[in-house]
């Protein structure tokens, strides 16, 4: 069952951002921007600087709005380096499907005009709704996120400049240079120098990398693991009681990654067979846990539940797991075992990708939604509508399937899978008769997918 939601615009209420910026409420970190006319400066809401005067601020919604307008990045509080927005996530609209396809690095790969056939729509309809409601075009918006993963690769590789320059997506040393020097008001050498000596360890060199991926506590680590776990494949995914590894199937090459939960973020080890694949990796292991979500406004209206509230009080900060690949979780979904995927130099127990569609189509040939995959009939990926996805999952797999795979591919956070044996079994345990979980999910909007989790939980 899907439904949905549009949530507000929260920077446009500037005395509503105001008040936020005052209490240096990081809980809002991500979701709004904070510029200084008198400083040129954006900020995150909770900058530990001064807080400046109410007549002197503008409010963005996205960095490449900031940095369109002529301000630069604050060194001191990093305000690219936040979990984004769970707008991306709330939002079905089209700014909001544009966003998840720049953060997976579309545009570095195939320009505007493959993003636009992506999302449907021409390039100059493209560009007008995204400068009304993110305040930047989408050229703008794939060069904050340039800049974003230049930053990265600047200060946890030894990666020469050069390099970072054409591995972050920048088409010249020299539009790289300019970049920087605009967006955080110092050179790449600067950057770099500046970041050695606040550097507290654990960065590596060449293809390998240490990054610190942010979130909003709290954080169900050890739920994601357990689901991880009873899932994995083997070579694919290596499950611990602290960490999970697995394979990467991107762009430019492979990947492994192994994510280790802390206690403010997670560290991500990564290694590449590309680093211009960085920004892309980067934002498929954040909506694989989930990193965007805002857990205490899933917390308000679940736990306003009665018969939820003490799970809600129990397991704080539960996740919807994600994915990385839209074939493969797909693929997962209609098969039980699928054939061996190409093997990979060996990481963290990992050592094969999963196979593509046209490997498990010749190894199992007749399956309608395999074939749909492998042909190119049906193209599941984070930009799409989640109704028109659904309809044309619907065409070859059953609506649980597709109600599954729109919540976890998309990161839709309304959507209650009511079919699931487990979400079944728990309301059960819960005392909700199975037959009106549908009901009941009215007052679970726009978190249904959050209860179903909770609902899982329940029945184990």
């Amino acid at each position: 069952m899907v439904t949905s939601t549009e949530a507000p615009a929260l920077w446009r209420d500037a005395e509503r951002c105001y008040r936020v910026v005052t209490a240096r409420d990081s809980r809002f970190d991500g979701q709004f921007i904070m510029a200084v006319r008198t400083t040129g400066i954006y900020c995150r809401p909770s900058c530990p600087a001064s807080t400046p005067k109410e007549q002197n601020v503008r409010f963005f919604p996205t960095s490449a709005a900031a940095q369109a307008n002529g301000f630069r990045a604050c060194r001191r509080c990093l305000p690219d380096a936040v979990p984004g927005s769970p707008d991306w996530n709330v939002r079905a609209d089209l700014a909001a499907r544009a966003m998840r396809l720049i953060a997976d690095g579309t545009v570095e790969r195939e320009g505007v005009p493959g993003l636009a056939r992506r999302l449907g729509y021409s390039e100059r309809q493209l560009g007008r709704v995204l400068t009304a409601e993110l305040g930047a075009g989408p050229l703008a918006l794939a060069r904050a996120h340039r800049a974003h993963s230049a930053r990265l690769l600047i200060e946890m590789s030894e990666l020469p400049l050069t390099d970072v320059a054409f591995a972050a997506g920048f088409s010249s040393v020299r539009q790289f240079n300019e970049t920087i020097r605009e967006v955080f008001a110092t050179t790449p050498s600067q950057l770099r120098a500046f970041a050695a000596s606040r550097r507290r360890g654990g960065d590596l060199s060449g293809t390998r990398l240490s990054l610190r991926l942010p979130f909003r506590p709290p954080f169900d680590a050890a739920g994601l693991l357990r689901f991880f776990a009873a899932q994995a494949v083997p070579g694919v995914e290596e499950v611990t009681s602290e960490s999970y590894a697995r394979t990467l199937r991107l762009a430019h090459g492979s990947g492994v990654v192994r994510l280790t939960p802390q206690p403010d973020h997670v560290r991500c080890e990564l290694v590449l067979t590309d680093l211009r694949d960085l920004g892309s990796a980067v934002s498929r292991v954040r909506r694989l846990l989930d990193l965007d979500a805002d857990p205490a406004a899933v917390a308000r209206v679940l736990g306003a539940d009665p018969i939820l509230a003490p799970l809600v009080a129990a397991v704080p900060g539960i996740r919807v797991p994600g994915a990385v690949d839209g074939d493969e979780l797909l693929l997962r979904a209609l098969v039980s075992e699928v054939p061996l995927g190409e093997e990979v130099p060996g990481e963290w127990g990992v050592t094969r990708l999963f196979p593509t569609a046209a490997e498990v189509a010749a190894a199992m040939p007749g399956h309608a939604g395999i074939a749909a995959l492998a042909e190119g009939r049906l193209d599941v990926h984070v930009g799409r509508d989640a109704a028109e996805l659904r309809a044309e999952l619907l065409a070859c797999v059953d609506p649980a399937t597709a109600d599954y795979v729109v919540m976890r591919i998309l990161g839709a956070p309304d959507v209650l899978l009511a079919d699931d044996p487990a979400v079944r079994r728990g309301a059960e345990a819960l005392g909700i008769p199975a037959e009106s979980l549908g009901e009941r999910a009215r007052a679970w909007t726009p978190w249904c997918s959050y209860a179903g989790m909770y609902l899982r939980r329940a029945a184990a």
